[in-house]
């Protein structure tokens, strides 16, 4: 897998996609209604900090298959990103586009100076927790719920 830095968000509609695919798939949805509110908020997260990156995998037949966006934790703070955005194609899943993209946003963040970087994840996303502690995330206090679903969510951290 190869992955690049889409700093003119070209691949902003392959990222929603993914996501919208990823998430239904993984709480076993239809994709449909998902597409649009997956790009929006995407695009926000991208908006959010001119820090902000997109980070998209290509398989060796050139075909994007997953996306990571990542940001500074809130404005101003220089020390904590946040991996907002993680998504791999399902028909990718396993192929090693997690992993990768993981390594190379570690690697961009510590470049940009960034000390430490967080995610949220769903608790009950045992393919994701697996692939964080398989990388030396390790998670931080107790699990919390999610705002709008009530979903138990668990906050990682990973030291760059």
């Amino acid at each position: 897998m190869q992955v690049i830095v889409d700093r003119a968000h070209q691949h902003l509609a392959d990222a929603a996609r993914i996501w919208a695919e990823a998430t239904a798939a993984r709480d076993g949805e239809a994709v449909g209604a998902r597409l649009e509110l997956s790009r929006d908020r995407i695009k926000e997260a991208l908006d959010a900090s001119p820090q902000s990156l997109l980070l998209i995998s290509v398989d060796e037949r050139g075909a994007v298959v997953g996306f990571a966006t990542a940001a500074p934790r809130s404005p101003g703070d220089e020390t904590t990103a946040e991996l907002r955005y993680l998504g791999v194609r399902p028909d990718a899943w396993g192929r090693g586009a997690g992993s990768s993209l993981l390594l190379s946003a570690a690697e961009l963040l510590r470049g940009a100076g960034f000390a430490k970087v967080i995610l949220e994840v769903y608790a009950d996303n045992l393919r994701a927790v697996r692939l964080y502690e398989k990388l030396g995330w390790h998670r931080v206090g107790a699990a919390h719920p999610h705002s709008g679903s009530g979903r138990l969510l668990e906050d990682y951290s990973l030291d760059l």
